[in-house]
């Protein structure tokens, strides 16, 4: 059996230092807050107001700062903001939403950067052989906890030396499986 762990992953956003510095002001850095399952990725204390057409949500900034702005929501969320999000891999930005972003000390737009994150199962190349599976492969992850058994298909594998084995989803995902915080599943070709 190929075991992962599920965990869901609410609405955040990543940052560039530049982008940091407008948010927060001159020489700020990311507080952390919470380390998370992926080796060197943590949850900080600092949040802001991501806006839309429509309103704004507050969102967590997850660390270390990364190359550009990326703001990860379900689709709830982009309704809430009046945004039409693509479901994409993490740092594939192109062509998808623009945001205002709004920190304590100041503000900034991006012409793209919001997004529904493609499911994605992280691995490391050891899990990756034992489990038969490379980079970019699409597979289905079966969870058989609770009431709201279900398949999550188009998973999309992602293999690193810095991944821990864990799969992600929204939380618009795990509210349709009755996944609170993390469970089992299966990966399934």
């Amino acid at each position: 059996m190929k075991k992962i762990l599920i965990e869901m992953s609410a609405r955040h956003i990543h940052v560039n230092a530049e982008q940091l510095e407008i948010l927060y002001g001159k020489g700020h850095e990311l507080t952390p807050k919470k380390m998370l399952s992926q080796p060197g990725q943590f949850l900080s204390e600092e949040k802001v107001t991501v806006c839309g057409p429509k309103g704004e949500l507050k969102v967590s900034i997850l660390g270390p700062c990364r190359k550009d702005t990326q703001l990860e929501l379900s689709f709830t969320d982009a309704r809430a903001l009046g945004l039409t999000v693509p479901v994409r891999e993490s740092g594939d930005i192109k062509g998808s939403a623009p945001v205002t972003v709004k920190g304590p000390a100041g503000e900034y737009t991006v012409d793209e950067g919001a997004i529904a994150a493609m499911r994605h199962v992280h691995l490391d190349p050891v899990t990756a052989e034992e489990y038969g599976l490379k980079d970019k492969q699409i597979v289905s992850v079966k969870y058989d906890g609770g009431n709201r058994k279900l398949i999550f298909g188009d998973v999309v594998v992602r293999v690193n030396p810095n991944y821990a084995p864990a799969m992600h989803i929204d939380t618009d995902e795990a509210n349709a499986a009755g996944i609170a915080g993390t469970a089992e599943g299966e990966i399934i070709d």
